[in-house]
């Protein structure tokens, strides 16, 4: 089977507050599931950065507590994070930073993500949904959850088509 030479996919989501936020990343220039002939992406490695807005080398925090964020790729829109036993969870982290009272940090990640794929992770949908939901506001205002994907693009065939069911992709 020939596939095309990897290429990159970006994207980020908004993090205002504590409130829930999504956003869609749009599949349609890539995958395409026709009648004679469909193509499917594979995901092969996702990389993941928090960042503060307005002071890129940063990251979120709250002033003297606990700061939990955690954030989900998924192929179907949702209105939570999911945990990884949800169908259309591609991948997932969570992150968690306390801050005492003298300004002593500490982060730890909750949920370490896969970095890479051993065969990739075939995608037959139109889009993938970035999504974000922490507990509380940081103190330093709005921040943001980037995310590269490095992909291919390939024909579809039986054996990735049953492949592609078996994940169950919503």
């Amino acid at each position: 089977m020939v596939k095309t030479e990897n290429f990159f996919i970006r994207a980020n989501v908004v993090q205002t507050g504590s409130g829930f936020e999504t956003q869609e990343i749009d599949l349609g220039s890539y995958v395409n599931l026709g009648v004679s002939s469909s193509t499917l992406l594979r995901i092969h490695a996702i990389e993941v950065q928090i960042q503060d807005q307005n002071a890129p080398y940063s990251g979120p925090y709250t002033s003297g507590a606990t700061l939990n964020i955690g954030w989900d790729l998924t192929t179907a829109q949702q209105t939570l994070l999911v945990p990884l036993s949800n169908n259309s969870v591609i991948a997932s982290g969570r992150y968690m930073i306390a801050e005492n009272t003298t300004v002593v940090m500490d982060s730890v990640s909750k949920d370490m993500m896969p970095q890479t794929f051993r065969n990739g992770y075939l995608v037959g949908v139109d889009s993938l949904y970035l999504s974000t939901q922490a507990d509380a506001s940081s103190t330093a205002g709005t921040y943001e959850i980037s995310i590269l994907l490095e992909v291919t693009m390939e024909k579809a065939t039986q054996a990735n088509a049953a492949s592609l069911a078996l994940s169950q992709q919503s």
